[in-house]
Parts: structure tokens; C-alpha cells; sequence
């Protein structure tokens, strides 16, 4: 067996001793890995965040738009019915909840608060209205009376049905609020009244109350009015 020359032995050692070179190439893959990496994590996680931000989203749409039926359901849980129960009977009206939402919640409300409990009929003019109300001026049941024959041009207006429900659209003189009851179709109705619902039932009744004898103010000469008013839904 040769013996190794001592200078040989030294390089050897040296290449086992010495560090191991790492190529320029391979630091630039490894950092590129790296960054890959990094970029993969951040991706990653902005994609949970916008996925946890659009269901939050969506469940907050879900509530908002579920709020709107429940609103719009108290309207429609509102009584659609009063029954008035006069002196002379009963008399059913169906309230214009679509038509006339304002008029009908001011009307509920004081039905709840007993306002037309005990209200006298205090004009009576016949072929035209009834009123309830606590106003006692003649000028409006005048009005009722007079402008019919002054203004020819109601013999071509757009009428209303007899029997419908309404009150006067002047603003609140602090004397409550005012029913009016038509008995016979009336030209320009809405020019008068708010018309807020039409007598279903009753009918009879209305007419009975037209028949009582008036004074020449149209007041009538024995009382008649509501005794209270029921709301219901159906009827």
C-alpha cells in the first residue's frame, strides 16, 4: 500500500474542514419559494376576510329586508271594519286602508281613545249627508245644501256612491274630528271630504237617520248618534 505525501493529506483535510460554497442560483430559488410562500398566505387570507365580510354582509341585507315585510304587515294587522253603533242600530263601514292610510290611522286611534262615544248626529240634511261631530256651525251644513244649486256643472261631474264615509278636509278647528255620512251620490266628493270608507251594512240604519225630524238649521229635533264604535278585522 503507497503511502500519501504529506501535502495531499493537507488538501484533503482542508476540503473536508472548510464550509460547504452555496451557489448564487440557489439562494435566488430559495428566496423566490420564500416569497411565494408569503404571497400565498397574504392571498389566502384575503380571501377569508372578504368571505367573512360579504356573509356579514348578507345577513345584515337579510335583517333589512325582513324589517320591511314587518312594517308593511302592521298595516295590514290594522282593523279593516268599524261598527258603529248609533241609537237608531248598527251600522258597518270598511275602511280605505290603502287608499286613505292617514285618514284611517287618525280614525283608529280615536276609536281606541272612546272619542266618538256618545258624538251626536247634530245636522241632518236629507238627500245629501249625515254628520257627527262636535261642531255645531251652520256654515258647513249650508255648504251641503247651497252649492249643489248654485254650480250647474255638477250635473256632469264624476259622483261617488251613496253611503260613503268621510270627514271634511278644512283644517282641524281643535272641535275633534268631524263624520260625514253620504245618503245619495254627490258630485266633486273629494273637493269636501277625505273619503276614508263606505258603509257595507247598514244602510237602513243611515236612512233611518235621514228620516228624523230636523229643525230649519237641520239639526235634528229628538238626539241621535253613536253610542260607541267596535273595530274588527272581519266581519
Amino acid at each position: 500500500m503507497g503511502r500519501i505525501k504529506p501535502q495531499a493529506l493537507l488538501v484533503q483535510s482542508r476540503r473536508k474542514k472548510g464550509p460547504t460554497k452555496i451557489s448564487s442560483t440557489t439562494i435566488l430559488l430559495c428566496n423566490i419559494i420564500i416569497l411565494l410562500i408569503v404571497l400565498s398566505l397574504i392571498a389566502t387570507y384575503r380571501h377569508w376576510s372578504k368571505s367573512s365580510g360579504d356573509q356579514k354582509g348578507t345577513a345584515g341585507s337579510s335583517t333589512f329586508e325582513i324589517s320591511n315585510p314587518v312594517e308593511d304587515s302592521k298595516k295590514y294587522d290594522l282593523p279593516g271594519y268599524a261598527v258603529l253603533n248609533t241609537s237608531k242600530g248598527y251600522i258597518t263601514v270598511e275602511l280605505f286602508k290603502d287608499s286613505s292610510p292617514e285618514t284611517v290611522d287618525k280614525f283608529i286611534d280615536l276609536c281606541q281613545k272612546g272619542h266618538f262615544k256618545g258624538m251626536h248626529f247634530h245636522h241632518v240634511i236629507k238627500n245629501r249627508v249625515i254628520q257627527g261631530g262636535h261642531s255645531q256651525g251652520l256654515g258647513a251644513a249650508e255648504d251641503w245644501t247651497s252649492k249643489g244649486k248654485l254650480h250647474g256643472h255638477f250635473s256632469t261631474s264624476e259622483k261617488h256612491e251613496a253611503f260613503m264615509l268621510g270627514t271634511p278636509k278644512a283644517k282641524d278647528d281643535g272641535k275633534g274630528f268631524e263624520l260625514f255620512i253620504t245618503t245619495t251620490p254627490i258630485a266633486d266628493l273629494n273637493d269636501k271630504l277625505f273619503v276614508f270608507g263606505r258603509v257595507i251594512k247598514g244602510e237602513d240604519v243611515v236612512q233611518e237617520i235621514e228620516d228624523v225630524d230636523t229643525d230649519e238649521h237641520y239639526r235634528p229635533k229628538s238626539p241621535v248618534g253613536i253610542i260607541d264604535v267596535t273595530l274588527q278585522h272581519e266581519i
